[in-house]
């Protein structure tokens, strides 16, 4: 194994492309077989990146929500063809915006004076985890908002969803892929599922079996010195400047299990390594069984998902329960069933079932489109030739 390639390719991202502080760690039948650390945690740039660095990786929580989903589903507590309001009432009747218009960006989010008509279809669970729902990804909305007043910025997860059943959808249900906020929704399913919270969920059926430890949805006080510095690169002016808003926190309880954790590369690490070993962690434990890790990567989309999917520039890949999945061999070095997902300031998340290999890549800008359509390929391909598997 040459990795040299792919450490002169980490180490270059500061100068092309701002990347101040970066961690990225391959493991493959539970053994690491690289890792590599860059640059520095702080924005004075006088402490060097560490093992025990704590980074926002937005939307990757996604496929920890997916696994916590699919051992509900294994244990015959949840149905993946069942409706939502099953679970969550408040969504058993929502309203459809009439004009909104999916060739547009950024989206002109739908609000609650636009056009609407009463949806002619229930949201099922599994729309939710496959993003053709139909909701929409306002978390600055105006129901929110609302709940963020009058609670005093306490709504828990379960009280949020009052208010994002109240917000238009942009689709009817099983119609369109839209990226949305159906993970945080199933969060409140979990809760309302195993009756506890669902950080709490995670953390007893998750976290703990597999040795992961310091997943935060907030991040204690004497915590905070580990965050990881964010950085946002303005759309306009191209410049990298310091940031430290996280809208995904919705409230000072609520626990968003669409974007809201922040962890160390190793302990996500642990989860995407059993994900990658038939559900089977390196110290044993079973998380999934892998028929439902299958399941999970299997492409849920028809033709015209598809199309709006590839809005997202991620070729040769369809949409499965939570998590993009390589449909396509000719456009990656990895195989077929290649599966994870990435977040908002470029974590980066990938699950090789075929040869027990897992990827974990962070690093904290927002906005950084580059993240997606050259790093995170670049890094992908570079590991594969690496381990002389592609």
């Amino acid at each position: 194994m040459d990795f040299s390639k792919l450490t002169a390719y980490l180490d270059s991202l500061e100068q092309t492309y701002e990347v101040h502080g970066l961690d990225c760690k391959i493991l493959r039948g539970h053994l690491t077989v690289y890792r590599h650390m860059a640059g520095h945690r702080d924005y004075a740039k006088r402490e060097p990146v560490s093992e025990h660095d704590l980074y926002d990786v937005y939307s990757c929580t996604k496929v920890i929500t997916m696994t916590a989903v699919m051992q509900l589903v294994e244990q015959g507590r949840l149905s993946l063809d069942e409706p939502l309001s099953r679970y969550l009432p408040e969504f058993s009747e929502m309203q459809v915006a009439k004009d909104f218009r999916f060739v547009d960006w950024p989206f002109a989010w739908p609000t609650l004076s636009s056009p609407l008509a009463p949806a002619r279809n229930p949201i099922l669970i599994h729309q939710l985890m496959s993003m053709t729902a139909g909701l929409s990804y306002d978390v600055l909305s105006e129901p929110i908002r609302e709940m963020q007043r009058e609670s005093g910025n306490r709504a828990s997860t379960r009280d949020m969803m009052k208010a994002i059943a109240r917000m238009p959808l942009i689709c009817e249900p099983g119609t369109r892929y839209s990226y949305g906020l159906g993970h945080d929704v199933l969060a409140a399913v979990i809760e309302v599922i195993d009756g506890e919270p669902f950080s709490r969920y995670l953390k007893k059926h998750v976290f703990d079996p597999l040795g992961a430890a310091d997943l935060y949805f907030h991040i204690p006080e004497r915590e905070a010195k580990r965050l990881s510095a964010q950085y946002r690169k303005d759309m306009d002016t191209g410049e990298v400047a310091p940031y430290g808003e996280m809208i995904y926190r919705l409230t000072n309880r609520y626990e968003s299990g669409g974007a809201g954790l922040a962890c160390p590369v190793d302990a996500y690490s642990r989860v995407l390594d059993a994900l990658a070993n038939g559900g089977v962690g390196a110290n044993g434990a079973r998380i999934l069984e892998p028929e439902s890790i299958a399941a999970m990567s299997q492409n849920r989309l028809n033709a015209q998902q598809m199309q709006d999917f590839s809005r997202a520039g991620k070729a040769g890949y369809g949409y499965g329960l939570g998590v993009r999945t390589l449909v396509d061999a000719a456009c990656s070095k990895s195989p077929v069933g290649e599966f994870g997902w990435d977040g908002a300031a470029g974590a980066y998340a990938l699950v090789d079932p075929v040869n027990r290999l897992s990827i974990f890549y962070a690093h904290e800008i927002i906005g950084m489109n580059a993240a997606y359509s050259e790093i995170h390929p670049t890094i992908r391909d570079l590991a594969y030739e690496a381990l002389e598997l592609a």
